[in-house]
């Protein structure tokens, strides 16, 4: 043999050696604890946990664990846990919460009706630790730690999911919240000194998201959030008949994307609105506060004239209309506006909405509109965006009624640059004794101002 081959095979028998004594180690067992902690977090907080039976090395290496999720519909051993079980399970855990390094809690209870003390409990424990990132779930109602909330400067992300009343200080600020989620929560005012501001100041946020929330307090809520970008709010008032003349103020100059859905109740004011690029507007009437149709109308267009530079929005308005056919009398123009959703106009509001809106390209009419006026219809002049941008109108709800068909024929006549039109029948028309084909047919003859218009039928509602 050769030096070469010898050196070779010398080498080939202390890779063999070396290989055998890997295989001999327990690598994972020499892992650092933060690493364990780690690859723990992956697993179902209730599996993690279990490892600790491994052996005694393992005992403590659960509590390592930096992502805690908490489920009690989660089957542990293969079946789910009997209430008491989990109870006691929680209880445990939330023990050990000051020598874990929890940076997101997640509790979600579908399963069972806890103790809203309890539940309570549990999250003040949460919140006092310091979490980053919390998640709460649970249908019935809770005593909601507020102190305890407001005074956790760690959280990042919040998602409340609960039904609870959360009482709001006359000032309160958490400095590195970034997202924050919340459903279900009556705000209510904690001083019961009525003149002053209540003020929520979130220095990082940049998304906020209040659904099916119910705003009762009497103080103007003051919202400074310097980075938002994104604002959905779900704003009903109390169901009392007592009047409400607070209002939610959101200082956000970078605020891109606003929702808004409620009953205007309480004014919405926006510190710079001309950010604002797309916008949702749903307005819902209770049949107990008709009488307040004035106002309503009022609270409307003040909210849509600061949200006047917007370019895309969404505005769908529920029993309004029946109630206040003349809400679109006073409009701003949208000198910017080139997406426009409705669903519930009438012919005469229509043409003045168009007529505000120079640069509309897509035009979606979500249930069609209620009348059209033929006197107005033949001394109107013709929108501007008809003559120069309108390209794409979705005629959804169609009823084939002879307003409708106005309409249809007045788009078809002016729209210079329409290059799509979709007309969508409603949902009844398909059991009736109309003659589709022969619509379709006498909308097709009319006459075309746009050479490359394309028409499409669908025999379905869309929306």
């Amino acid at each position: 043999m050769d030096s070469s081959a010898a050196i070779m095979d010398g080498t080939a028998k202390d890779f063999t050696r070396w290989q055998a004594k890997v295989e001999e180690r327990d690598i994972i067992s020499q892992m650092h604890e933060s690493i364990l902690g780690h690859i723990l977090s992956f697993l179902p907080t209730m599996e993690a946990v279990r490892t600790s039976v491994l052996s005694k090395g393992w005992i403590d290496v659960w509590t390592s664990i930096t992502n805690l999720e908490f489920n009690d519909s989660v089957p542990f051993s293969g079946k789910k846990m009997q209430k008491e079980q989990y109870e006691y399970f929680v209880n445990k855990m939330l023990l050990h919460l000051g020598i874990l390094r929890t940076q997101s809690f997640s509790l979600c209870l579908t399963s069972y009706h806890y103790e809203p003390s309890m539940v309570g409990a549990w999250i003040s424990s949460i919140l006092e630790k310091g979490v980053q990132k919390l998640h709460i779930q649970y249908a019935d109602k809770v005593h909601f730690p507020s102190h305890s909330l407001f005074s956790c400067n760690s959280l990042v992300q919040l998602k409340l999911q609960i039904t609870c009343s959360l009482s709001v200080p006359t000032f309160a600020c958490l400095p590195n919240l970034q997202t924050l989620r919340i459903s279900g929560i009556k705000l209510l005012s904690e001083s019961p000194i009525y003149s002053k501001d209540l003020i929520l100041s979130f220095p990082l946020l940049k998304v906020f998201e209040a659904k099916g929330c119910e705003w009762s307090t009497k103080q103007n809520l003051c919202i400074q959030a310097p980075l938002l970008e994104k604002c959905s709010m779900s704003v009903w008032t109390s169901l009392s008949n007592e009047p409400c003349k607070s209002s939610i103020k959101i200082f956000s100059p970078h605020l891109t994307d606003f929702s808004y859905e409620g009953d205007l109740e309480k004014e919405i004011i926006l510190s710079n609105p001309s950010s604002v690029q797309t916008a949702s507007v749903v307005i819902v009437i209770d049949e107990d506060r008709k009488e307040n149709m004035e106002k309503l109308g009022f609270q409307l267009q003040k909210l849509l004239t600061q949200i006047r530079e917007v370019e895309r929005l969404k505005l769908l308005l529920y029993k309004v209309l029946v109630n206040a056919a003349d809400i679109f009398t006073h409009l701003p123009a949208f000198g910017r506006l080139t997406y426009l959703q409705l669903n519930e106009v009438t012919g005469e509001a229509l043409l003045n909405i168009l007529h505000n809106s120079p640069r509309l390209d897509t035009l979606v009419l979500q249930n069609g509109v209620f009348d059209f006026n033929k006197d107005a219809l033949v001394s109107t002049s013709v929108p501007q965006c008809f003559l120069s941008s309108l390209k794409v109108f979705q005629f959804k709800g169609f009823n084939v009624h002879e307003h409708e068909l106005l309409l249809a024929k007045l788009v078809m006549e002016n729209a210079a640059v329409l290059e799509e039109m979709t007309i969508c029948t409603a949902f009844w028309l398909q059991y009736s004794d109309i003659d589709i084909e022969r619509v379709k047919e006498q909308i097709l003859s009319l006459p075309k101002c746009s050479s490359s218009l394309m028409i499409q039928f669908s025999q379905v509602n869309g929306s």
